[in-house]
């Protein structure tokens, strides 16, 4: 997979766009622990020096920051209905204007309406868990016994029947509810090509990483595109628009780091080469 990656990408710039839960972080019981391991931020930071470097999470985007605590990189929450680019200098960025788009600002009022409706029908179910998610919200059943599942989904669907401008999906043991207008993290890897200056570019490579279905958006801009790859980080086969999988975050971890010392190594070629040249001018006669 590395070597098909590296030598598809020659002459072009690689743009990462990494996936938070399940994909720098591990899956855990209490999504409020899902920390990245400091070697993870390291890694994620060595990365961010050599490609633009995006994070895309379902979760609120504030959120996401406190976990990843890195300045220099961009953050799509909210499925990527919240960007907002980095907060101190990137030295990829090819425009100057900070970024900043949240497509789905009026739906907030609905959210928190319908956040304070769930938190009353769930109550009665150990161990259901809802998040605000700012512009969407995330009802984790991973600590439900799986006898409730069903009685809490429909608990949850009495509660979206009501709000026909909010649509309701099932990820990885947890319910999404995200407004109906038509975007998600596809529309946001798009976005924030542009952002960087990549719109029509023929010599830009993105590279997706993650782990749940809402990724599958991304992976399919990807293939449509015909430009960059999908990674699906899964234990499981999976049928996915992904063109390759690792397993876990470790093996993310290990992923990113050969694809930083590629780099570190091709810079060095590269500047080899260019004082080899300025080396043979000296001798030419003028």
């Amino acid at each position: 997979m590395f070597e098909q990656i590296t030598n598809a990408s020659k002459g072009k710039q690689i743009v990462m766009f990494l996936d938070y839960d399940g994909t720098l972080s591990p899956i855990v019981d209490d999504p409020d622990r899902a920390f990245m391991s400091e070697s993870m931020r390291a890694t994620v930071r060595k990365l961010a020096r050599y490609f633009p470097t995006a994070i895309v999470s379902g979760r609120c985007r504030d959120k996401v920051y406190s976990f990843v605590r890195l300045a220099e990189l961009y953050y799509a929450g909210s499925h990527g209905m919240d960007i907002k680019g980095p907060s101190k200098g990137s030295k990829h960025k090819k425009g100057a204007e900070a970024v900043l788009f949240q497509p789905a600002s009026e739906y907030i009022p609905m959210i928190d309406e319908v956040y304070k409706a769930l938190l009353e029908v769930t109550k009665t179910t150990p161990g259901a868990k809802v998040e605000n998610n700012k512009f969407c919200l995330s009802v984790h059943f991973r600590c439900v016994d799986e006898k409730k599942w069903i009685e809490l989904a429909k608990q949850v669907g009495s509660v979206m029947e009501g709000y026909p401008d909010l649509r309701l999906t099932q990820g990885r043991k947890v319910l999404e509810i995200r407004p109906t207008i038509k975007w998600d993290k596809g529309k946001a890897l798009e976005f924030l090509l542009e952002s960087l200056g990549y719109a029509n570019c023929a010599d830009v490579f993105p590279v997706y990483i993650g782990d749940d279905r809402t990724d599958e958006d991304a992976f399919k801009v990807l293939r449509e595109r015909g430009q960059g790859f999908g990674i699906l980080v899964s234990k499981t086969p999976k049928e996915t628009n992904a063109s390759y999988s690792l397993q876990e975050p470790t093996e993310v971890m290990a992923f990113l780091r050969r694809l930083v010392d590629w780099k570190k190594s091709s810079l060095r070629k590269q500047f080899r080469m260019r004082r080899r040249l300025e080396e043979i001018n000296m001798f030419l006669p003028n």
